[in-house]
This record gives structure tokens, sequence and C-alpha cells, in this order.
């Protein structure tokens, strides 16, 4: 009996098991942080050099008769080929890390279009604009380096599983819901000004964008989540929300596209990238903390170090140099 009576007071001392040990949760936080901020930037890498060999090959091939010739090139199809892969790593990126994190390194596309831009143009440097072309452009790319080590050290932690449970209670909450209220309102009237009565002022157009893409991301994640875990075995794809999530994600990409080529055709395009840049990059950080709760639970300090992060982003309108590439005739853009 006494040896039953303390056999009984030691299983009593001992302290509880924890089912979630928080050091190794928050490392594995930052691992899949890691993770989606590393896909970005391929991807966006990818891109960048994707882009720049489509028009490298519509250059050399700008004075010939037939506008179709860049067909025949294999030039231009690994481009498309180097596109997709890193469209597709841009959209596996979302699957693991918060949209407030893997928005923002879209900027590092500007990066590798100053770069790459420079080696396939191969613009002859005056001393004049030396200052103006370069050594602000170096500069803008280094506060984008920075930025980006901000964003992926200070990065919300919110790593919660796509199911379609957890789309469909976000979808319903009444936070989203009133974002939603005001988006639509606010869309409403921009479309409306645009299109009654004229206003073409580029705000008013990549708001629109803005507002669009906004809704782009939100559903992006949702797809590439649920994608994934249906992949490791949760099947996700019975849901109906999937479908929706889909059917919203191509839909409002398209619009997004659309309202980008009315712009493209009424202001320059270094003005539409740099203003494009901080209002979908701005519209699409709050969409997500709004539909996903990124910052719950985060300290005061770490979401001021990711602003900052996201402010030393470069602003465009130091790369007008670099982005001369798009001033060419219209079947070059891709």
């Amino acid at each position: 009996m006494d040896g039953a009576h303390r056999a009984a007071l030691q299983l009593q001392q001992l302290p509880p098991a924890s089912s979630a040990d928080p050091v190794s949760e928050a490392s594995f936080s930052y691992k899949e942080n890691l993770i989606g901020a590393l896909l970005a930037i391929f991807g966006h890498l990818v891109v960048s050099i994707a882009l720049n060999l489509q028009k490298y090959c519509h250059i050399r091939l700008a004075g010939s008769k037939d506008p179709r010739a860049y067909f025949k090139t294999k030039t231009w199809w690994l481009g498309l080929f180097l596109m997709l892969l890193g469209e597709l790593g841009v959209f596996a990126s979302y699957a693991f890390a918060p949209l407030s994190l893997i928005v923002p390194l879209s900027a590092v596309s500007v990066i590798a279009s100053a770069i790459i831009g420079i080696i396939f143009i191969k613009e002859k440097w005056k001393p004049k604009d030396f200052l103006r072309r370069y050594i602000l452009s170096f500069v803008g790319c280094g506060l984008a380096i920075v930025g980006t080590y901000l964003l992926v050290t200070f990065a919300p932690n919110s790593h919660e599983k796509m199911t379609g449970e957890n789309i469909i209670r976000h979808l319903v909450s009444w936070p989203f819901l009133l974002y939603m209220l005001v988006e639509i309102i606010l869309f409403c009237l921009l479309l409306y000004f645009y299109k009654e009565r004229n206003a073409n002022n580029i705000f008013v157009i990549l708001l629109l964008v803005a507002l669009l893409g906004s809704m782009t991301v939100v559903t992006v994640k949702a797809v590439a989540g649920m994608l994934v875990l249906s992949i490791q075995g949760n099947l996700q794809l019975d849901y109906p929300i999937f479908y929706v999530m889909f059917v919203c994600m191509v839909a409002t990409a398209i619009y997004q596209a659309a309202f980008l080529g009315q712009a493209s055709q009424m202001h320059d395009s270094s003005l539409i990238a740099s203003v494009g840049y901080i209002l979908s990059t701005t519209v699409a950080i709050t969409a997500g903390a709004t539909f996903y709760l990124d910052f719950l639970g985060e300290d005061v300090l770490h979401v001021c170090m990711f602003a900052l992060g996201k402010d030393s982003q470069p602003h465009l309108r130091s790369k007008k140099r670099i982005l001369k590439l798009n001033k060419m005739p219209s079947f070059c853009k891709t």
C-alpha cells in the first residue's frame, strides 16, 4: 500500500506534458517563412530573367517583316518556360509564408530587372546621367536588400493551415466583411468616376488595380494552401470554397491586367511601376492582415520593424532608366 501510495504521489508531482514546444514552433514558423521568402525571391528573379530574354529577342527582331518571327526563336520560348517556372515559384510561396511577407518581395523583380537590363541593353554611360541613373539605382537596390532582410526576420508568424473550414471561417468573419464592404463601395465610386466622368488620373486607375490585386493575392494564398494540403494527403478539393476562390482569383487577375493595359496607354511605364507598387503592396498587406489576421498576437516591435522593412523597399522613381525596357512596341510587352 505504501509503495502504491508513493507511486501515486510521484505521478501527481510530474509536470503535465506539453503538446507543443514553443521554441520548436517558433523555429518551424521561421523556417516556413524562410521557405516562402526564398520561393518568392527565386520566382521573381526567374520572371525578371524571362521577361528580359523575351524583350531582348523582340529587340533583335524589331526590324523583321514578320511580326511573329520571335515565335521561331529558342530564346523566346526559353523565356516563356522560365516565366512559367517563376510564376509557379511565386504561387507556391503563398502556401508557406504569410501574405504580408510575400507581397512586398515583388520589389526583388525590380532589382533583378535593374541588373539584367544593364547587361542586355548595354547602354553607354553618360557622365551627366551617372548619378541620376546609376548611383541612385544602386542605393535603391541596397535599401531593397536591407528591407528584404527585415521583412524575412520580422515577418508575422501566422501559419494557419489553409483548410476549407478555416477559409470559410475567415470569409464570414466581421473584420473581413467590413473590409469588403468598404472596398466594394470604394471600387464602385472609383469605377464610376473613371468610366462616367473620364477621370483618367493614374491614381484612380492604379487604385482600381490595387483593390482587385488585394483580392487576387488573398485568393491565391487560399488556393495554393489548399492545393499543398491536398498534395500532402489532406484532401481539400472537395470543398466548394476552393472553386469559389479559384474563380475569384482568375477573374480579378484578368480585370487587373485589363486596367493595367489601359493605364499603360495613358501614362508613363515608370510612373505606373512606382505608384502601382506602393498602392498594390499597401492594399494587399491590409487585405491579408484583415482576412488571415497575419499580425494577430504580434508585439509592437515586430510590427514596427516589419513596416520599416516594407518602407525600405525601393521607390521606383530612381529606376526610370531600368524601366525604359518597357518603352517598346506593344508586341514586345509580354
